[in-house]
């Protein structure tokens, strides 16, 4: 009997619950670890990203209009499915990245926890960042936080999986919808948790994936006057100018943060919600006593 001809999978972008290619009908080539050939990648483009953004914002008030619960439940069942297809998740990331399976099982066991852990955190946060303020008069004032919109994420760079879900999921938490772009060099198992969020209850448009050039991508995300957030983490490491970003964010007022100064261990377990919070406004009421 002959060998089978190995079926070679192109990883399209998913944007609005949809699985496009680019626009532009570009590609490129994924490599393994040993540079060999692994797959074929969507090249996003402008386009491309402007349509993500139009996704996230109409999928914005639906999201953010779920209870705190409900949202929690939605997270949860995400790491549901992550288990059901844990051995894909291994696979890739063992060919792209060259580890073993035992390690590549062990970033894939980590990620499941860590979005079991910000899952939990969907209907806590609030009353951790909110307060009952001390006020002069018969009044209450209550300061609670509430979403800011539409998130973009550039996701970290050599952390393909764990990285990953560690910058999107307090989005979500937060009540944000998001567009992120994918690690460079390792993209495929962001389109492969957007299959996975496609089968659960995420609705569509909640998170969109794309795949291409950081370089090229980058400042049309921060230049976006339709996005309320950015997330600079995966541009560590890359000749991408932190300040170039953060000047095109300023035109749009969008919050920026900012990479951090020294590479980030993503196995460890956040010690706080500062993820969450950053992606978020206080409204303060008053309301007066009643006598």
């Amino acid at each position: 009997m002959s060998e089978r001809l190995r079926v070679a999978k192109t990883y399209k972008l998913a944007i609005g619950g949809a699985f496009p290619r680019s626009e532009s009908g570009r590609t490129f080539e994924v490599l393994a670890a040993d540079g060999t050939f692994l797959a074929n990648a969507a090249l996003a483009s402008r386009k491309d990203v402007r349509d993500a953004v139009v996704a996230a914002r109409a999928a914005q008030p639906v999201w953010a209009g779920a209870s705190a619960f409900n949202r929690s439940q939605v997270l949860y069942r995400v790491a549901e499915l992550l288990e059901g297809r844990r051995e894909q998740f291994v696979e890739e990331i063992a060919a792209l990245t060259g580890v073993d399976a035992v390690a590549a099982r062990t970033e894939v066991d980590a990620t499941i926890e860590r979005w079991v852990w910000y899952a939990g955190w969907a209907d806590k946060f609030v009353q951790v960042v909110g307060s009952v303020n001390p006020v002069a008069g018969p009044y209450f004032n209550l300061s609670a936080p509430e979403p800011i919109g539409v998130v973009a994420i550039i996701a970290p760079q050599e952390s393909s999986l764990l990285g990953l879900v560690s910058v999107v999921a307090p989005a979500l938490v937060a009540g944000c919808t998001v567009v992120v772009l994918a690690s460079n060099a390792l993209p495929l198992p962001a389109i492969s948790l957007a299959e996975v969020l496609a089968t659960s209850d995420v609705p569509a448009g909640v998170v969109n994936v794309l795949t291409g050039s950081t370089a090229e991508l980058a400042p049309v995300l921060a230049g976006h006057l339709d996005v309320d957030g950015l997330d600079l983490t995966g541009v560590q490491g890359t000749d991408v100018a932190v300040a170039a970003l953060e000047q095109l964010a300023a035109e749009g007022v969008t919050r920026v943060r900012r990479p951090a100064a020294t590479p980030i261990d993503w196995t460890r377990v956040p010690r706080g919600i500062d993820r969450i919070s950053a992606w978020t406004d206080l409204k303060t009421v008053w309301h007066p006593k009643g006598r």
